[in-house]
């Protein structure tokens, strides 16, 4: 089995909202995408979404979008992003989902003997003091799916975290949720949100001995990144 990561793929076939708004190159993204998905995905692997899957905002007109997904190779697991308004119950929307395709909120999901889990964050970026709320509040959502992963996890295990926001802000320093994932022997960390050739990104960063990798769908030339098996994996890896 191989995993591979990509986020922020805003879809909208029920939607107007052209990805130009994100700057230049976005022409033709999602068929880059999905020609990169069915090249190098088998019916085993499994493609990890980290957040703003639609710009949908309700789960029916976000239906079509996950349609497309779940159409191609691979199983999938999801995960909200700030811009997911669409994904409200996560009980309606495990409901909905198509065979294969699994949802991530607070929680953790086996397939075969990879668990992934995730929880959204929030901006660390930001200072307000409602900013600051949110922040530990997610780190709670943050531990609580790390600890439903401890429970699950059996020996041999791989444990992939998902998250929306970046766990560090534009100095890479540590931070509350690097902090708390370095608790939990994971072994690998995705995350997106970050757009355009003005932001300030590093691909791949490895903090306690975790890499993190970003998987913006324009940062990353619009293609799956894959996640090295953790007996191969080392500082800097990056496929």
């Amino acid at each position: 089995m191989k995993v591979f990561s990509i986020s922020d793929l805003h879809l909208g076939k029920r939607c107007d909202k052209p990805m130009d708004i994100f700057g230049d190159g976005w022409g033709g993204y999602w068929d880059n995408i999905r020609e990169d998905w069915r090249n190098r995905v088998g019916e085993d692997d499994v493609v990890v979404i980290a957040g703003d899957i639609s710009w949908a905002m309700k789960l029916e007109d976000a239906l079509p979008d996950i349609d497309e997904i779940a159409e191609l190779p691979g199983k999938k697991v999801i995960l909200r992003g700030n811009h997911d308004y669409w994904w409200q119950s996560y009980g309606k929307l495990t409901d909905a989902l198509p065979p294969d395709m699994y949802a991530v909120q607070n929680n953790a999901v086996r397939i075969g003997d990879l668990l992934v889990c995730g929880s959204r964050l929030w901006n660390l970026g930001a200072g307000g003091e409602h900013d600051k709320a949110m922040i530990n509040r997610e780190a709670v959502r943050l531990r609580l799916a790390l600890e439903d992963a401890r429970r699950q996890r059996k020996e041999g295990d791989k444990l992939v975290v998902a998250v929306h926001y970046p766990p560090f802000d534009a100095s890479f320093a540590d931070s509350l949720y690097t902090d708390i994932i370095a608790e939990y022997d994971a072994d690998a960390v995705v995350y997106g949100h970050l757009h355009g050739k003005d932001v300030r990104v590093k691909r791949l960063i490895n903090k306690n001995g975790v890499n993190y990798y970003l998987t913006s769908c324009d940062l990353v030339g619009y293609k799956l990144v894959e996640l090295p098996e953790p007996s191969d994996r080392r500082p800097g890896d990056l496929k």
